[in-house]
């Protein structure tokens, strides 16, 4: 086989993967005929062991085109492929982007959902929910290959995984996000490190949904060739690289600081030195692809896609859950039914409000929080009167919840008989003055309508009046 070594580092060389393929396999076919020729005689070589020194040719022509500073598509040892970036690239997703470096590309997309869309996981502990996931597919025409499409196997496992841990740190709390997320990365094309092309895809399409992330990450795989004490390493590798090479060490992060790695080796092990040296050459890396990457969008979209449910989240008193779900669940139906909102609960009293519709969202968070509302102190209601006594007047002021209005607080002038002021069914503004010890709540409209004048007057007479409450102008001072 010496005297194809030549030949094969000459192949090597060759700029493009499918050319050199094929200058590769016209060598390998020519070998083979010549020394297993076929209709002849059977020769003193196996059809396993021309294969197993053809491998060897290979191998041995990569590794010492590397370690003499050649790679096979020419670039220098700590040389990117060129890099390029697009978002919006699916109009119907609610976000996408098409990650291309050198020959791998990954097309990412991202979709938010509701509460009802985390993965449930079904641990060896206990069941535990997920707000956040990435999957990975790699289907075979991305190298090339004509096989059938079957469920995920480890690469596809190991790769998502990666991808998504990588990812993970800089996703917004549910607190200030309450979307379920999940991004999936399709290969496209695949000639190294395609995790960490979805990792730089996932951060584009996440930023192209609308996502707060905290930070963008980007990732790049850093390899080697060591022969005794002659070492080099490689940045961004190819598919030859990492599979005669002696590492492929994945490294993802933001300008700040690394958020996942994965170090994948064939030599016993590597010293302190090569750790430091191959951190920051993958951090040099890291920061220009972080340069391209935000050149296409610099920062989250400031609104999610149009595409995309609208989501409210509010808290309420977990005692309040019954009476917002109702009995049988009649009334968190009919909000939904009236709405077209959906509404989930959980335990701890939060309540994610989800529609297509930004406006209807709202309709139905206002109804959730006069459900549930605390009555307080010192507040303003727009109350219905229920009913009426000779020493006042009950109103409703939150659904279930009503107080007595007393004929001394109904108007700040002397009120002879309550139905002079109000009647059943009438909208008043009325104000909480009171809550005693039993829970009984004092309602007063004159203390109400005092604040509404005085409001009045700081307005210029521009205030506001409530239904049932009396407009009544404030005139400016002449100057």
């Amino acid at each position: 086989m010496e005297r194809y070594y030549q030949e094969m580092t000459e192949r090597k060389q060759t700029p493009g993967k499918v050319e050199r393929n094929r200058k590769v396999e016209e060598l390998r076919e020519q070998i083979i005929e010549e020394f297993l020729p076929e209709g002849s005689e059977p020769t003193s070589y196996t059809p396993a062991q021309v294969l197993e020194a053809f491998h060897h040719l290979e191998r041995r022509a990569v590794r010492d085109l590397i370690l003499q500073g050649k790679r096979e598509d020419g670039r220098h040892p700590r040389q990117l492929r060129p890099v390029s970036c697009e978002v919006s690239v699916l109009p119907r997703t609610h976000g996408s982007a098409l990650f291309v470096r050198g020959e791998t590309q990954a097309l990412v997309t991202t979709t938010l959902g509701t509460v009802s869309d985390e993965q449930r996981v079904d641990s060896l502990v206990e069941e535990y929910s997920k707000k956040f996931m990435l999957h990975y597919n790699f289907p075979p025409f991305s190298v090339g290959e004509v096989r059938p499409i079957r469920g995920p196997g480890r690469r596809e496992i190991g790769h998502g995984a990666l991808a998504e841990r990588s990812l993970e740190c800089v996703i917004p709390k549910p607190e200030k996000f309450p979307y379920t997320i999940r991004v999936v990365s399709d290969i496209l094309e695949s000639n190294g490190s395609s995790s960490m092309a979805s990792v730089c895809g996932g951060t584009l399409s996440l930023m192209d949904a609308g996502v707060p992330i905290s930070q963008p990450v980007a990732g790049i795989s850093i390899g080697l060739v060591k022969e005794n004490d002659r070492y080099i390493l490689l940045t961004d590798i190819m598919g030859d690289e990492d599979h005669f090479g002696d590492m492929d060490f994945k490294v993802a992060g933001t300008g700040r600081g690394i958020t996942g790695i994965q170090l994948d080796l064939k030599i016993p092990g590597i010293d302190e030195k090569i750790i430091r040296e191959t951190l920051e050459q993958a951090r040099e890396a890291r920061m220009e692809i972080l340069r391209i990457m935000l050149q296409t969008l610099p920062r989250p979209r400031p609104d999610v896609s149009k595409n995309a449910p609208r989501l409210i989240q509010v808290r309420i008193n977990p005692d309040k859950i019954a009476t917002l779900i109702g009995p049988g669940g009649k009334t968190i139906k009919s909000i939904q039914e009236t709405t077209g909102a959906q509404i989930d609960v959980e335990d701890d009293g939060t309540v994610t409000i989800s529609c297509q519709d930004a406006e209807k969202a709202e309709q139905a968070k206002q109804k959730v929080l006069a459900l549930t509302e605390e009555v307080r102190v010192g507040k303003i209601y727009e109350g219905r009167v229920t009913s009426i006594r000779d020493f006042g007047a009950f109103i409703e002021i939150l659904p279930g919840k009503d107080g007595l209005c007393h004929i001394s607080e109904l108007d700040d002038k002397y009120v002879d008989r309550v139905e002079d002021v109000v009647k059943v069914g009438d909208r008043v503004l009325v104000k909480v003055i009171a809550i005693d010890e039993n829970d009984r709540v004092k309602l007063s409209r004159k203390a109400a309508l005092k604040e509404q004048q005085a409001r009045g007057r700081g307005e210029e007479g521009n205030g506001p009046s409530g239904p049932g409450g009396s407009r009544r102008p404030s005139r400016r001072p002449e100057r």
